[in-house]
Parts: structure tokens; sequence; C-alpha cells
């Protein structure tokens, strides 16, 4: 099944996620790389592509899990958690319906 993983960023996290990007990204290849990735992305602070110093606000993932219990415990380890990036995460079961 499908789960959506929203996250919400500390105030002022960009240093932080640029440190703990590299190991962030490695996850998400391994997703990628297994097929189960739908799609992921930070939300910038600021309506830009490129927010440079305004950083962002929080991520989205969707993504394939075995179960919610495994999704959470996916999010739960992620590198932007354990380098202080979210101030918090929530882990919802995800209905695709578009595209097909």
């Amino acid at each position: 099944m499908l789960y959506a993983i929203i996250s919400e960023d500390v105030a002022d996290s960009l240093s932080k996620r640029q440190s703990a990007r590299p190991a962030h990204l490695a996850r998400l290849q391994a997703l990628q790389d297994a097929g189960r990735l739908i799609l992921a992305g930070p939300h910038p602070a600021i309506d830009s592509e490129n927010p440079a110093e305004a950083g962002f606000t929080g991520s989205l993932v969707v993504a394939e899990f075995a179960s919610l219990e495994d999704a959470q415990s996916w999010a739960n380890t992620d590198p932007y958690s354990d380098a202080g990036v979210y101030a918090r995460v929530v882990v919802k079961p995800f209905k695709r319906v578009f595209p097909l």
C-alpha cells in the first residue's frame, strides 16, 4: 500500500537540512531503486523552486510500504529526523487516484 509521509520543519532548518541531505537522498534513492517511491520533495518556504536562504518548511514522501508500521518505522529513522530538521512527522495511508 502507499503511504504519505508529511513532515514539518523546525524554524531555520536550512543548515540542518544541508548537513543531512546526502544521507536523506540516499534513503530515497534506495526506495526509488526498489520501485517503491512515487514522489518526494521539500516544501519551499517561499513561492520559488529555489528558495535560497528562505529554505523549506517541510517535506512530502509518497512511497509503497508493507504496512503503516513499516512506513512509520522508515520515517522515524530519516536522517532529517536524526539531525533535528523535523518538528513533526505524520504518516498516513494514501490512495492514489491520478495518474493511473
